[in-house]
């Protein structure tokens, strides 16, 4: 093990404000991820539309949200370990083409085990890029400000999952077979690829660390030409200020197996413990309640149309939850910011599953909305952190994936704990596991404010 210091790239990026270069990465990156979450959202309109038009039973009907999420777990595995190994931008782009062209394609299908197929392929995209686009973001944004703009992106969920709802609320229920339309109009992330692929450029950290110095100043070189005020001295960090300050690290892992092991050294066991815990808990909670809302207020005797209205208000509620926790995660931290709306979360879950009219049903949804998404964002922000950059693809994927295993088991939980104890009964087996990941959360490292670990 020798000590190096903070590769310049690095201290050149942290250097930086947030210009238009910046902005180019956010959006493209979030465009990505909005289509992604249009995808996750449509399927949960899907299922209820299906469950009427094919007489599906609730446990054949939970098979469809798992067989994308069994996908969505070994995607996140493999996709974070490609990315240390081939790329951030690249692997973006391919699993955008990946999950689009099977979104397509399912609008074709003409019976259900066809159907859980191409879920499963669609998994695997999906599952792949989002933890690869919040390690790419998160390795361009400059220290001070880095976890608000994770945030910001994971915000795209909510532009996603809203023109979920909204075709949800437009287009299933009123066209003849709509859901098929629906896919259809979630091939979208299939065109898209192209322009991640050729509009944004591969992360520098992920250059130098390959040895590709040469690229990497040159990416670097392009946002410093974008923001002249800040490119006068690059290389020297501002003093006193902790988010720019170099710091000493081992030399770094080079192998898939070293990576895979490096999350269970002595330096890292604790933190990779607590974020799986995390991840496990919150997607078993989310996914779990989120899949099924407008199913369940379908079988209380909603109608689609009405059902699906009341899903549309309850999930406007994620863009304030996302922007409450993008302002707060820089003044309160990682931690205490995610414990906090992961709290609230238990709270809400509780009150929606008690909740008898329709004013309470609306508004316990918009609380765990607000809350359990801005947890999200928080997550989304901490986790890229938690690794040096030759691993955080793969720290940051496999922890992805544990949590998928969470959530190919909560849709197939959702019956048997409606039957056992109905809403009441599920949604405070949801608030369980949402504590459970409130206390987990205080055992992630903290880096509000510092610089990523080069190593």
């Amino acid at each position: 093990m020798t000590d190096t210091a903070t590769p310049s790239v690095a201290r050149r990026l942290d250097a930086l404000p947030f210009g238009r270069r910046h902005l180019k990465v956010l959006t493209g990156s979030g465009l990505g991820w909005a289509l992604d979450a249009m995808d996750v959202g449509l399927i949960s309109f899907i299922v209820t539309a299906l469950i009427a038009e094919w007489s599906l039973e609730t446990s054949q009907a939970s098979w469809i949200a798992s067989a994308g999420f069994a996908g969505m777990a070994i995607g996140a595995s493999l996709g974070g370990l490609l990315a240390d190994r081939f790329g951030r931008r690249s692997v973006f782009a391919v699993t955008l083409l990946v999950y689009g062209l099977a979104t397509g394609a399912s609008a074709a299908v003409g019976g259900l085990a066809v159907l859980l197929v191409l879920r499963f392929i669609v998994g695997l995209g999906l599952g792949a890029e989002l933890p690869v686009a919040s390690t790419y973001v998160s390795e361009f944004a400059p220290a001070r400000i880095r976890g608000r703009v994770i945030v910001i992106l994971e915000a795209f969920w909510a532009v996603g999952w809203t023109a979920a709802a909204l075709i949800g609320y437009f287009v299933i229920p009123q066209v003849d077979e709509g859901w098929r339309w629906a896919f259809l109009i979630g091939a979208v992330p299939a065109a898209y690829a192209l322009v991640v692929r050729w509009g944004l450029p591969e992360s520098a950290r992920w250059l130098e660390r390959r040895g590709r110095h040469a690229d990497a100043d040159a990416v670097v070189r392009e946002f410093e030409a974008a923001s002249p005020a800040a490119a006068a001295d690059p290389a020297s960090p501002a003093a006193g200020d902790p988010a720019l300050t170099a710091h000493a690290a081992p030399t770094p892992v080079t192998t898939g197996r070293g990576r895979i092991g490096a999350l269970w050294s002595k330096e890292f066991r604790a933190r990779t413990a607590s974020l799986w815990l995390v991840w496990f808990c919150v997607n078993f909670s989310y996914y779990g309640a989120f899949i099924w809302i407008p199913t369940i207020l379908y079988t209380q005797g909603y109608d689609l149309v009405r059902s699906f209205g009341f899903t549309l208000i309850i999930t406007l509620a994620q863009l304030p939850g996302y922007a409450v926790a993008a302002w707060l995660i820089e003044v309160w931290g990682r931690r205490a910011t995610l414990s906090v709306f992961l709290v609230g979360s238990a709270v809400a879950a509780v009150v929606f599953g008690t909740a008898s009219t329709e004013g309470v049903i609306i508004g316990a949804g918009m609380a765990l909305s607000f809350f359990n998404l801005g947890a999200w964002g928080a997550l989304y922000a901490v986790t890229p952190e938690m690794y040096p950059t030759s691993m955080r693809g793969t720290g940051a994927g496999w922890a992805a994936g544990v949590g998928r295993i969470a959530s190919i088991l909560a849709p197939l939980s959702v019956p048997p704990l409606l039957l056992w104890g109905g809403a009441p009964a599920l949604f405070v087996v949801f608030a369980i596991f949402f504590a459970v990941a409130a206390a987990a959360a205080w055992g992630l490292a903290d880096r509000k404010g510092m610089a990523l670990d080069e190593r």
